[in-house]
Protein backbone atom coordinates (compact mmCIF):
# COMPACT_ATOMS: atom_id res chain seq x y z
CA UNK A 1 0.00 0.00 0.00
CA UNK A 2 1.00 3.37 -1.08
CA UNK A 3 -0.13 6.48 1.37
CA UNK A 4 -0.04 10.29 0.74
CA UNK A 5 -0.06 12.51 3.04
CA UNK A 6 -1.30 16.13 2.52
CA UNK A 7 -1.32 18.89 4.58
CA UNK A 8 -3.97 21.44 3.86
CA UNK A 9 -5.82 24.33 5.06
CA UNK A 10 -8.44 22.77 2.04
CA UNK A 11 -7.48 25.49 -0.80
CA UNK A 12 -8.53 24.78 -4.30
CA UNK A 13 -5.35 23.35 -5.44
CA UNK A 14 -5.80 20.59 -2.79
CA UNK A 15 -8.17 18.97 -5.42
CA UNK A 16 -5.13 18.67 -7.80
CA UNK A 17 -3.08 17.04 -4.63
CA UNK A 18 -5.39 14.48 -4.44
CA UNK A 19 -5.73 13.59 -7.90
CA UNK A 20 -2.08 13.52 -8.35
CA UNK A 21 -1.69 10.85 -5.41
CA UNK A 22 -4.44 8.66 -7.10
CA UNK A 23 -2.49 9.04 -10.21
CA UNK A 24 0.47 8.20 -8.35
CA UNK A 25 -0.70 5.06 -6.80
CA UNK A 26 -1.04 3.57 -10.04
CA UNK A 27 -4.03 1.34 -9.55
CA UNK A 28 -2.81 -0.08 -6.24
CA UNK A 29 -4.33 0.64 -2.82
CA UNK A 30 -3.61 3.79 -0.83
CA UNK A 31 -4.77 5.40 1.81
CA UNK A 32 -4.50 9.66 1.37
CA UNK A 33 -4.37 11.66 4.16
CA UNK A 34 -5.62 15.32 4.22
CA UNK A 35 -4.28 17.15 7.60
CA UNK A 36 -5.55 19.96 9.30
CA UNK A 37 -3.22 21.32 11.68
CA UNK A 38 -4.48 24.30 14.31
CA UNK A 39 -2.85 25.41 17.55
CA UNK A 40 -3.79 23.36 20.70
CA UNK A 41 -5.86 25.49 22.44
CA UNK A 42 -4.04 27.76 25.74
CA UNK A 43 -6.12 26.72 28.35
CA UNK A 44 -6.48 24.32 31.81
CA UNK A 45 -10.22 23.73 31.43
CA UNK A 46 -10.87 20.61 29.54
CA UNK A 47 -14.53 21.93 28.60
CA UNK A 48 -12.78 25.00 26.99
CA UNK A 49 -10.03 23.23 25.46
CA UNK A 50 -12.87 21.05 23.52
CA UNK A 51 -15.01 24.23 22.76
CA UNK A 52 -11.90 25.79 21.23
CA UNK A 53 -10.63 22.35 19.07
CA UNK A 54 -14.03 22.55 17.12
CA UNK A 55 -13.55 24.59 14.32
CA UNK A 56 -16.12 24.44 11.58
CA UNK A 57 -15.47 24.85 7.75
CA UNK A 58 -16.01 27.28 5.33
CA UNK A 59 -18.26 26.91 2.14
CA UNK A 60 -15.76 27.11 -0.17
CA UNK A 61 -13.48 24.41 2.12
CA UNK A 62 -16.68 22.14 2.40
CA UNK A 63 -16.95 22.50 -1.58
CA UNK A 64 -13.27 21.29 -1.56
CA UNK A 65 -13.35 18.21 0.42
CA UNK A 66 -16.72 17.08 -0.96
CA UNK A 67 -15.06 17.49 -4.26
CA UNK A 68 -12.38 15.37 -2.90
CA UNK A 69 -14.35 12.70 -1.56
CA UNK A 70 -16.19 12.68 -4.99
CA UNK A 71 -12.94 11.83 -6.56
CA UNK A 72 -12.30 8.81 -4.06
CA UNK A 73 -15.61 7.46 -4.46
CA UNK A 74 -14.64 7.24 -8.43
CA UNK A 75 -11.18 5.01 -7.60
CA UNK A 76 -11.53 1.82 -6.83
CA UNK A 77 -8.04 1.44 -5.14
CA UNK A 78 -8.17 4.82 -2.77
CA UNK A 79 -9.28 5.32 0.23
CA UNK A 80 -9.26 9.09 2.11
CA UNK A 81 -8.73 10.55 5.46
CA UNK A 82 -9.24 13.40 7.43
CA UNK A 83 -6.65 14.20 9.91
CA UNK A 84 -7.16 16.99 12.25
CA UNK A 85 -3.71 17.82 14.29
CA UNK A 86 -3.61 20.00 17.42
CA UNK A 87 0.27 21.25 17.69
CA UNK A 88 2.88 20.09 16.39
CA UNK A 89 6.40 18.72 17.02
CA UNK A 90 9.27 16.97 15.26
CA UNK A 91 8.22 13.68 17.23
CA UNK A 92 5.22 14.41 16.88
CA UNK A 93 5.31 14.80 13.02
CA UNK A 94 7.56 11.67 12.50
CA UNK A 95 5.05 10.30 14.82
CA UNK A 96 2.07 10.62 12.39
CA UNK A 97 4.60 9.78 9.55
CA UNK A 98 5.09 6.45 10.89
CA UNK A 99 1.78 5.51 12.07
CA UNK A 100 0.03 6.56 8.50
CA UNK A 101 3.29 4.70 6.70
CA UNK A 102 3.11 7.72 4.21
CA UNK A 103 5.48 7.09 1.28
CA UNK A 104 4.68 10.30 -0.22
CA UNK A 105 4.22 13.98 1.20
CA UNK A 106 2.29 16.37 -0.93
CA UNK A 107 2.36 19.87 -0.63
CA UNK A 108 0.77 22.48 -2.51
CA UNK A 109 1.92 26.21 -3.59
CA UNK A 110 -1.23 27.88 -1.16
CA UNK A 111 -0.36 25.52 1.87
CA UNK A 112 3.23 26.96 1.37
CA UNK A 113 2.11 30.58 1.51
CA UNK A 114 0.26 30.11 4.68
CA UNK A 115 1.10 33.08 7.12
CA UNK A 116 0.50 31.31 10.12
CA UNK A 117 3.57 29.85 11.94
CA UNK A 118 2.14 26.12 12.50
CA UNK A 119 2.10 26.19 8.39
CA UNK A 120 5.06 27.28 8.25
CA UNK A 121 6.52 25.05 10.91
CA UNK A 122 5.32 22.39 9.38
CA UNK A 123 6.93 22.69 5.68
CA UNK A 124 10.45 23.05 7.23
CA UNK A 125 10.01 19.72 9.87
CA UNK A 126 8.57 17.90 6.76
CA UNK A 127 11.90 18.89 5.14
CA UNK A 128 13.49 17.00 7.76
CA UNK A 129 11.92 13.78 7.23
CA UNK A 130 13.18 10.64 5.17
CA UNK A 131 9.92 10.87 2.95
CA UNK A 132 10.00 12.20 -0.25
CA UNK A 133 8.06 15.16 -0.79
CA UNK A 134 6.30 16.28 -4.06
CA UNK A 135 6.31 20.28 -4.46
CA UNK A 136 3.52 20.98 -6.43
CA UNK A 137 4.14 24.16 -8.84
CA UNK A 138 2.41 27.17 -9.39
CA UNK A 139 1.26 26.43 -12.61
CA UNK A 140 -1.83 23.85 -14.07
CA UNK A 141 -0.65 20.59 -12.31
CA UNK A 142 -0.42 17.79 -14.61
CA UNK A 143 -2.26 14.50 -12.35
CA UNK A 144 0.58 12.27 -13.53
CA UNK A 145 4.91 12.93 -14.54
CA UNK A 146 6.95 11.26 -16.57
CA UNK A 147 10.29 13.16 -18.05
CA UNK A 148 12.42 14.31 -15.07
CA UNK A 149 15.23 17.11 -14.67
CA UNK A 150 17.78 15.69 -11.91
CA UNK A 151 19.38 19.01 -10.11
CA UNK A 152 22.43 17.65 -9.30
CA UNK A 153 23.95 18.97 -5.45
CA UNK A 154 27.40 19.50 -6.20
CA UNK A 155 28.11 18.81 -2.25
CA UNK A 156 26.23 15.72 -2.04
CA UNK A 157 28.63 13.86 -3.77
CA UNK A 158 25.45 11.36 -5.41
CA UNK A 159 25.21 9.86 -8.74
CA UNK A 160 22.41 10.16 -11.47
CA UNK A 161 22.55 6.55 -11.54
CA UNK A 162 21.77 6.09 -7.90
CA UNK A 163 18.94 8.52 -8.09
CA UNK A 164 17.52 7.18 -10.83
CA UNK A 165 17.48 3.41 -9.32
CA UNK A 166 15.71 4.85 -6.16
CA UNK A 167 13.17 6.56 -8.89
CA UNK A 168 12.56 3.32 -10.58
CA UNK A 169 11.86 1.35 -7.67
CA UNK A 170 9.25 4.04 -5.81
CA UNK A 171 8.09 6.03 -8.77
CA UNK A 172 7.57 5.73 -12.35
CA UNK A 173 9.64 8.88 -13.46
CA UNK A 174 12.17 8.71 -15.93
CA UNK A 175 15.49 10.89 -15.63
CA UNK A 176 15.99 12.73 -19.14
CA UNK A 177 18.12 15.26 -18.47
CA UNK A 178 20.61 16.83 -15.35
CA UNK A 179 21.75 20.52 -14.42
CA UNK A 180 24.06 21.67 -11.60
CA UNK A 181 22.55 23.63 -8.95
CA UNK A 182 21.50 27.14 -10.01
CA UNK A 183 20.87 29.08 -6.72
CA UNK A 184 23.47 31.54 -7.02
CA UNK A 185 23.31 32.29 -10.44
CA UNK A 186 19.88 31.37 -11.62
CA UNK A 187 19.43 34.27 -14.56
CA UNK A 188 22.80 32.68 -16.40
CA UNK A 189 21.28 29.10 -16.44
CA UNK A 190 17.55 30.22 -17.33
CA UNK A 191 17.56 30.22 -20.88
CA UNK A 192 19.41 26.69 -21.05
CA UNK A 193 16.99 24.98 -18.59
CA UNK A 194 13.75 26.74 -20.39
CA UNK A 195 15.56 24.99 -23.48
CA UNK A 196 16.25 21.63 -22.23
CA UNK A 197 12.40 21.80 -20.41
CA UNK A 198 11.00 22.44 -23.94
CA UNK A 199 13.28 19.92 -25.82
CA UNK A 200 12.61 16.88 -23.58
CA UNK A 201 9.40 17.50 -22.47
CA UNK A 202 10.21 18.26 -18.91
CA UNK A 203 7.08 18.23 -16.35
CA UNK A 204 8.99 17.50 -13.30
CA UNK A 205 12.52 18.58 -11.14
CA UNK A 206 14.37 16.26 -9.14
CA UNK A 207 16.15 17.34 -6.31
CA UNK A 208 17.94 16.14 -3.34
CA UNK A 209 18.26 17.67 0.00
CA UNK A 210 19.78 17.31 3.84
CA UNK A 211 18.25 18.06 7.05
CA UNK A 212 18.94 21.22 8.23
CA UNK A 213 18.43 23.52 11.45
CA UNK A 214 14.39 25.31 11.73
CA UNK A 215 15.20 28.83 11.35
CA UNK A 216 12.46 31.03 10.48
CA UNK A 217 13.35 34.37 8.85
CA UNK A 218 11.44 37.05 7.90
CA UNK A 219 11.65 36.76 3.79
CA UNK A 220 11.39 33.97 2.45
CA UNK A 221 14.09 32.44 -0.12
CA UNK A 222 12.84 32.09 -3.75
CA UNK A 223 12.74 28.29 -4.95
CA UNK A 224 13.22 26.46 -7.28
CA UNK A 225 9.18 25.74 -7.35
CA UNK A 226 8.67 29.62 -7.60
CA UNK A 227 11.35 30.10 -10.39
CA UNK A 228 10.33 27.58 -12.66
CA UNK A 229 6.28 26.83 -12.38
CA UNK A 230 7.18 23.05 -12.35
CA UNK A 231 6.74 20.44 -9.83
CA UNK A 232 9.76 19.01 -7.47
CA UNK A 233 10.40 15.64 -6.40
CA UNK A 234 12.56 16.33 -3.28
CA UNK A 235 14.43 12.80 -1.74
CA UNK A 236 16.20 12.83 1.35
CA UNK A 237 19.98 11.99 0.48
CA UNK A 238 20.23 9.72 3.48
CA UNK A 239 17.07 7.94 1.64
CA UNK A 240 18.48 7.69 -2.09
Amino acid sequence: MKNFLIPTTLKEDTISAVKSAVNQAKNTNCEIVLMMTSDAPDSFSSSQFLREMRVGLTTSQEEVLETCRYIIEHSANCKIKVHNQYGLSSPVFKGIIDAFDVKLVILTHSYKQETKRIHQYLVKLAGNQRCPILHLGTEAVKEDFNKALYIENSNANMHVKDVQQFLSQNFSYEIVSQTANFDDNYEEFAPYLSEAISKYDIDLLVETRKGEKIKFKKSKKENINDKLGLPVLSLYEELV
